[in-house]
């Protein structure tokens, strides 16, 4: 097992489960997946923070990452929901799955850190069934100059310290040029380093 494989992961939730525990940060998971149902995919999971708020109109979960560690962490999650999880190593740029073939993909705080936004959205698009849905949570570039600027600045430190995070990302619009919006809610996190505090967060539709 490689090094990155094993730190990656462990930093990953390190960080991270402090700040799962916040009110804040689970009701927006919940209301994330409220409307998640049929056959779901989940790319970029990462350690499985999602898995605990999958609604039983889930019949069948699939979660995906980049990293067999992250998966290994999920897998454990997985197993205290409950539920049946199957697990695959992908990256979100090239799934391994036939057109078509989910009702529901699910990405939460992935776009940031993609090699190549408009691909991963492609393929997304790609394993929708035409009447599916796409559920999305993600940071963004702030509408405040001042805040922008300051994304700008920080991009290449917050990158190194959030694993390759791009908090300056203008996500949305490229969201938009894939999906037909039917959702969607703008605000801020009312906490943690303001570079990272704007997200958006909503529904799209395949079709």
């Amino acid at each position: 097992m490689a090094v990155r494989d094993r730190v990656v992961p462990f930093v990953h939730d390190l960080v991270g489960v402090p700040m799962e525990k916040k009110p804040f940060i689970r009701d927006a998971r919940r209301r994330l997946l409220a409307g998640a149902g049929g056959r779901v995919l989940e790319v970029g999971a990462g350690t499985g923070y999602n898995l605990a708020y999958y609604p039983d109109s889930v019949s069948d979960l699939t979660i995906t990452d980049g990293m067999a560690g992250m998966l290994r962490r999920a897998q454990t999650r997985a197993q205290k929901t409950g539920r049946q999880v199957t697990m695959t190593t992908a990256p979100v740029e090239s799934l391994p799955f036939e057109d078509g073939t989910f009702d529901t993909v699910v990405g939460s705080l992935l776009l940031c850190s993609v090699a190549d936004q408009d691909r991963a959205l492609a393929e997304i698009r790609r394993v929708i069934k035409p009447d599916g849905q796409y559920l999305f949570l993600e940071h963004v570039r702030s509408a405040d100059p001042k805040v922008a600027h300051s994304q700008d600045r920080w991009e290449g430190v917050w990158g190194v310290i959030a694993q390759g995070c791009h908090p300056n990302r203008d996500t949305f619009p490229r969201i938009e040029s894939a999906f037909t919006i039917d959702q969607v809610e703008r605000s801020e996190v009312p906490f943690g380093p303001k570079i990272v505090r704007p997200y958006v967060l909503g529904r799209a539709i395949a079709g």
